[in-house]
Parts: C-alpha cells; sequence; structure tokens
C-alpha cells in the first residue's frame, strides 16, 4: 500500500502526475475522513443519542465520499495522462494534426470533467459539514471546521484545474455546460463555508 511520503514525494518529484487536480482530491478525501470521525464519536456518546440516527448516516455518506475522492484521484490522474498522450501524436501532415487535435479534444474534455466530478464531491462533504454541526458537541467543531476548510480547499483546487482545460478547449458548449456547474458549486461552497464559518465561532464563544 502507497505510504503518504510516498504519495507526496511523487507529488514533489518532476513527473506532471500526481499533479493539482490528484492532490485536490486527497484534500477532499481528508476533509470527508474528518466528518467521519466526528459523526463516529458522537454516535457512540450517549449524550448525543437523540442525534444518533444523523451520526451514522453522516458516516456512511462521509465513507462513501471518501472512497470517491479516492477513486477520483486514480481518473484524474489518468486523465491528465491522456492529455499528454496526446499531444505526443505526430503532426507532420494535415490528417495526423486533424487527428491529434481530435483525441486532445476528447482528453482535454474528460481531462476537465474529472475534476468537475470532484468539484461535487467536495460541494457534498461541505453539506455534510453543515449537518455535522446539528449535533452540539463543542468539542468536535474545530474538526468540522478543518474538514470545511480542506473541503473548499478542494473544491477550489478543482476550479483551477478545470478552468486550465478549458483553455485549451475547442468545444464551446461543453466548456459553458462545465463552467455553469462549476459557477454554481463555487456559489454554494462560498455560502457554506460562511455559515459554518459563523455557526463554528458562535458555539466556540457560547
Amino acid at each position: 500500500m502507497e505510504s503518504v511520503d510516498d504519495y507526496l514525494t511523487q507529488l514533489a518529484s518532476e513527473w506532471p502526475t500526481p499533479g493539482g487536480g490528484s492532490a485536490a482530491t486527497m484534500v477532499g478525501a481528508a476533509g470527508a475522513a474528518l466528518v467521519a470521525m466526528v459523526a463516529r464519536i458522537n454516535s457512540a456518546n450517549p449524550k448525543y443519542a437523540p442525534q444518533a440516527a444523523l451520526a451514522h448516516d453522516l458516516v456512511r455518506r462521509a465513507d462513501a465520499l471518501r472512497a470517491e475522492f479516492l477513486k477520483a484521484r486514480v481518473r484524474d490522474e489518468a486523465a491528465f495522462d491522456r492529455v499528454v498522450a496526446a499531444t505526443a501524436m505526430p503532426k507532420g501532415t494535415d490528417a495526423e494534426k486533424a487527428a491529434r487535435r481530435d483525441v486532445l479534444e476528447i482528453a482535454l474534455h474528460h481531462a476537465a470533467a474529472e475534476p468537475l466530478l470532484a468539484a461535487q464531491s467536495a460541494l457534498d462533504v461541505l453539506r455534510l459539514c453543515a449537518q455535522s454541526l446539528e449535533i452540539p458537541n463543542k468539542n468536535l467543531v474545530s474538526d468540522v471546521g478543518c474538514a470545511a476548510e480542506f473541503a473548499a480547499a478542494a473544491l477550489a483546487a478543482c476550479a483551477y484545474n478545470v478552468r486550465i482545460n478549458h483553455r485549451f478547449m475547442k468545444d464551446r458548449d461543453a466548456i459553458e455546460a462545465q463552467e455553469h456547474a462549476l459557477a454554481r458549486y463555487e456559489r454554494e461552497s462560498s455560502a457554506l463555508l460562511h455559515a459554518i464559518r459563523r455557526s463554528i465561532d458562535e458555539m466556540v464563544k457560547a
């Protein structure tokens, strides 16, 4: 099994993968894991028995999102590798240029679609963070806050990776559809993070 140190060493290497998109999924996975940790602790505490069903549901959904992020990491790295492979295709003749252009466009579309999907998962983690605060355990709100910050950062990082691919794509309809979805995720993320920060601040000071 790959260790965290192995992954970070590879991330720090001169190789293009893993890169920012891959790292974004790992940050999102950390956020999901923290939500699951908080929910598990709360589910085992008799003091929060009235919220036990919510806690168990949070565990289930957070664990599923963590697993999804790990799959997203693999898909993101593979998508970028396909872009690299497409750029290396021959372009000596008009036919080769046309073939390269078509393959590259498809590869870029997938390379933008993967971080967009990961951004949606990051938004889902933020939603879970907001629900986690319905369980009034003040001792764990810092962990919920960290999870929310990680999820928001993962979404923002994914957005960079979506838009860098848009810079090279030619399909305007695909770009506009992806950008519309991404902007919606960003708006909700900003609102959720602001609300979560405010709630945690109030709980800490109370």
